[in-house]
């Protein structure tokens, strides 16, 4: 087999650029004048949350042909070799890829993305061994505060930082979209017993409240339950016209068969976590017709990535024409994080010492398909929070079955609106 179809199976590449040397150096190292990058990148492909993974095999190939010719970083040439793993949507292989990766691979810096169960453990892998980490695609205080941070007090982490919306965006997003459907405001809601549902009915619950909504909580369930009679039973009891969700995916579609048996059928029904791509909604046949969710990233986003120039419209044309898919909003932020790495990797005055990237990391700003990423400002250290905003799943009307309009733009304005909400009952 030659050796570069290996490589690629293997799920290793090492892109062109100067002679390699071997790669050494651990926290604060400078390498020994090593003349390779290793990046680690891992994702949920296989297992419960791989909708988020279906478009990694092509971001991957873009960021590897970008980073083709190394980086120059301090007058010095670095060839980078990505080296990619599946957390197969599981916290326990999470971990155990991300040590491999930092032990065997001896990687520079870690990239991981998609839900805590994936980006949680790996966070903490990086935090514990001193190796510099840049996730995205879990809602910020699920990932800082999930993590043991407490609020008030400094930050526990050196060397683990993310960007992502939080519950703030999620609360501004949902009071523009919600008052374009009339409900009597009350919303019945399924918040599970893991790190994005905690974090959800301690900062969203209030805040829904606070703009006039009626929460009504049947109380924490366990991820994987496959019995929901009695929330659905309270929710109809209590004439809940709205409903929202942050469950993993396999939970949503036995809830909403359910939901749909016993006769529940709200006027909204709001989903976050699950729902964000064409084929979780498929899946869904006419149930998934008019969901309401949410996008972080689309298309039409009118920005670009600083590693590779290519604009949100031709990232998702890209994706559509090379694999004759429709376009996955996970495509923006994995493409981000790569950004992120070229920029703070070409930032670091030594990128080969860890705690010297670490520290540029936590100043940088970048240009990104989701906008302009830019460390030190806060919500909290170590985290950007960026927009989300939410629309519609509708009927398609050209090359795919389904089609998702964008339907209010209050966290960035600069993001067209395509319709207002229909209601689903």
């Amino acid at each position: 087999m030659p050796r570069r179809t290996f490589l690629r199976q293997a799920g290793v590449l090492a892109v062109a650029g100067p002679v390699l040397a071997a790669c050494s150096g651990g926290l604060g190292g400078s390498g020994g004048g090593s003349t390779k990058l290793t990046i680690g990148f891992v994702s949920p492909r296989t297992g419960g949350a791989a909708g988020f993974g279906e478009p990694d095999g092509w971001v991957l190939d873009q960021a590897r042909k970008a980073l083709a010719n190394g980086l120059q970083v301090a007058g010095k040439s670095y060839a980078v070799e990505v080296v990619d793993k599946d957390s197969q949507s599981n916290p326990q292989r999470s971990a155990q890829v991300a040590n491999d990766l930092i032990n065997s691979n001896g990687v520079d810096l870690m990239l991981a993305t998609s839900t805590p169960e994936t980006v949680n453990p790996v966070s903490d892998a990086c935090e514990a061994a001193g190796v510099p980490c840049i996730s995205s695609v879990v809602p910020w205080e699920a990932w800082y505060f999930g993590r043991g941070a407490k609020e008030g007090q400094p930050s526990p982490f050196k060397f683990t930082y993310h960007f992502c919306f939080g519950t703030e965006q999620f609360h501004k997003s949902y009071t523009s979209l919600w008052p374009q459907v009339p409900t009597n405001k009350k919303v019945g809601v399924m918040w599970p017993n893991d790190a994005d549902g905690n974090a959800v009915r301690k900062s969203l619950g209030p805040l829904l409240t606070q703009s006039g909504y009626t929460i009504v909580d049947p109380g924490a369930y366990t991820d994987g339950t496959n019995d929901f009679s009695a929330q659905i039973a309270q929710f109809k009891a209590e004439n809940c016209e709205i409903f929202n969700t942050f469950p993993l995916p396999p939970d949503f579609a036995t809830f909403w068969r359910q939901a749909a048996q016993q006769g529940y059928k709200p006027k909204i029904a709001q989903i976050a976590k699950t729902g964000l791509f064409s084929s979780q909604i498929e899946a869904q046949g006419q149930l998934g017709i008019g969901l309401a969710g949410a996008t972080y990233w689309a298309p039409t986003w009118p920005y670009k990535s600083s590693l590779t120039g290519l604009t949100s419209q031709q990232l998702g044309d890209g994706y559509s024409n090379a694999l004759n898919k429709q376009w996955n909003q996970q495509l923006g932020p994995s493409v981000a994080l790569f950004d992120v790495a070229a920029a703070a990797l070409k930032a670091a005055p030594d990128p080969k010492n860890k705690t010297a990237l670490a520290k540029a990391i936590s100043t940088l700003t970048v240009d990104t398909p989701v906008g302009t990423l830019a460390w030190g400002k806060g919500p909290v250290p170590n985290v950007v929070a960026t927009p989300i905003l939410a629309g519609q799943w509708r009927k398609g009307t050209g090359r795919f079955p389904l089609e998702y309009v964008i339907c209010e733009n209050a966290n960035d304005p600069n993001v067209p609106v395509a319709s207002r909400l229909q209601p689903y009952a």
